[in-house]
């Protein structure tokens, strides 16, 4: 039993919204929720507030270093395929950096781009292995954590980011494709689906051949970041301002 959860040639195929992805898909917002209605007690208990962001990180490193243990263990390790250069990966480590070092500039990457490709992935998971496998755990809880991670530094440790922030990582986004992009052409691999799309079914799908889906990630990318700020910040920030501005009316009045 223990051999066949981590077996990586004899699993369960994983099927795009199969009764375990949908309830993998409502357990994420429940977390969300949870981490949202406690933001106000996070606050006022530093030793919860630790525990928390400490929690993160620790679930994060796990997550990372299971998956290559697992690897090297199940003799699956390939430079083509494994290096930590997928855009979720890549996030991952960054918001273990971020939940460390508290670093703005982070925080601002990972609200737009940990978020989004966390979501994206949640949504049409590149996963092979079904429920009950090992990979199965593995991949919905580090993106889990993922989202967790930018969503803690906002409720509890006050962080948020600008309209700024939307160039500035769409620009981190396009350098480092461009890296990745290079890495590719020198080993042969496909990381970021730069090179084409991925196996399983994807929104990518949707877009276009080789190099069209490439354009239109970019729109949609630039499109989904300017939605995740307006409606997380400029809509909250322009009923705060209608709301100071009726209060003021109300007073001279009175």
């Amino acid at each position: 039993m223990i051999l066949s959860f981590f077996d990586a040639r004899q699993a369960p195929d994983f099927l795009m919204f199969s009764a375990t992805h949908l309830f993998s898909l409502l357990l994420l917002p429940a977390l969300v929720l949870a981490l949202y209605l406690s933001r106000r007690l996070l606050r006022k208990k530093n030793t919860l507030r630790l525990a928390v962001r400490y929690g993160l990180i620790t679930l994060l490193i796990l997550c990372e270093a299971s998956l290559n243990i697992w690897y090297f263990a199940e003799d699956v390790w390939d430079i083509r395929y494994t290096l930590p250069l997928e855009l979720c990966t890549i996030t991952l480590l960054l918001s273990i950096l971020m939940l460390w070092t508290r670093k703005s500039w982070l925080y601002e990457f990972l609200w737009f781009a940990g978020i989004g490709g966390a979501l994206q992935a949640f949504l049409t998971p590149n996963l092979a292995y079904g429920f009950p496998h090992f990979r199965f755990f593995q991949f919905f809880i580090a993106h889990s954590a993922i989202i967790l991670a930018p969503l803690y530094m906002t409720w509890v440790e006050g962080y948020r980011p600008t309209w700024k922030s939307i160039g500035k990582t769409m620009v981190f986004l396009n350098v480092l494709a461009l890296a990745v992009g290079l890495l590719n052409a020198a080993v042969g691999a496909n990381y970021m689906f730069l090179l084409h799309k991925p196996d399983t079914p994807s929104v990518l799908d949707w877009l276009g051949p080789y190099p069209l889906y490439l354009l239109a990630e970019e729109g949609i990318a630039l499109f989904l970041f300017v939605v995740m700020y307006g409606l997380f910040f400029a809509l909250g920030d322009y009923i705060k301002k209608r709301r100071k501005a009726a209060g003021d009316t109300y007073q001279e009045r009175a």
